[in-house]
């Protein structure tokens, strides 16, 4: 149910770690920024909308698309 919108959230967490670091390039850095701003726009957006028991494995979902995003962008 919260899949399609934990990989939209990933995906926009990963264009917005190219947007902070200023690099597209595949590195520890922008993999780590790629991953927390995937869980925290995950969080964010979960808090209204979703019952509180979805929050969390979306806010990990998202951060998983946007590690993984990172890795072969």
């Amino acid at each position: 149910m919260f899949i399609p919108q934990a990989i939209v959230l990933g995906l926009s967490g990963n264009g917005l770690s190219k947007k902070i670091t200023g690099t597209d390039e595949v590195c520890a850095g922008r993999t780590a920024v790629a991953t927390g701003a995937g869980a925290a726009l995950g969080a964010v957006v979960a808090t209204g909308v979703v019952p509180a028991p979805i929050v969390v494995p979306l806010a990990l979902g998202a951060a998983a698309v946007g590690f993984i995003a990172s890795l072969f962008d």
